[in-house]
């Protein structure tokens, strides 16, 4: 019954980006949701309602912070490349992802990839992420400090 319920949206937003309502469409959007359910299988999970405030609050100061961090780094990649020196020391940096899910891991290589001069390339399985950065001296410091916040914030959102 929860992939039923989950089965009319997404073929609704399949319909939606195709732009396509005859038939045939509707019928292969059907296979591939159908498709996409059996092998992502989403588990139902229970809503704390109480917990809903503090969730939303923390969804909107993870984004908030992403937008930041995509302005300024996007400022600080701007000016090195605008830099005739071009001041690059480029290096890979391994970050830890202290998650204990790959949902929390996934969506932190994905804010760390949205950044501007970063780049995830590799991630073992213990969740170590390695990400190309353009100044691996500034990196190596921020770190710690924003993968922990990116993780508490996470963990606020999905627990």
């Amino acid at each position: 019954m929860y992939n039923l319920l989950l089965l009319v949206p997404l073929l609704l937003v399949y319909l939606e980006l195709s732009s396509n309502f005859e038939l045939s469409n509707l019928i292969v959007g059907l296979l591939i949701v159908t498709g996409i359910l059996l092998l992502v299988r989403p588990r139902r999970r229970l809503m704390a309602w109480r917990r809903l405030p503090s969730a939303f609050i923390a969804l909107m100061k993870y984004v908030v912070i992403l937008a930041y961090d995509l302005i300024i780094s996007g400022i600080q990649v701007a000016r090195i490349v605008l830099d005739p020196a071009l001041p690059i020391k480029q290096g890979i940096v391994a970050i830890p992802s202290e998650s204990e899910s790959e949902l929390g891991t996934a969506l932190s290589a994905h804010a760390i990839t949205l950044t501007p001069g970063e780049l995830v390339i590799e991630m073992d399985e213990q969740g170590v992420m390695y990400t190309n950065c353009l100044d691996a001296t500034k990196s190596e410091k921020y770190v710690a400090e924003a993968q922990k916040m990116r993780m508490d914030l996470l963990e606020k959102i999905f627990s």
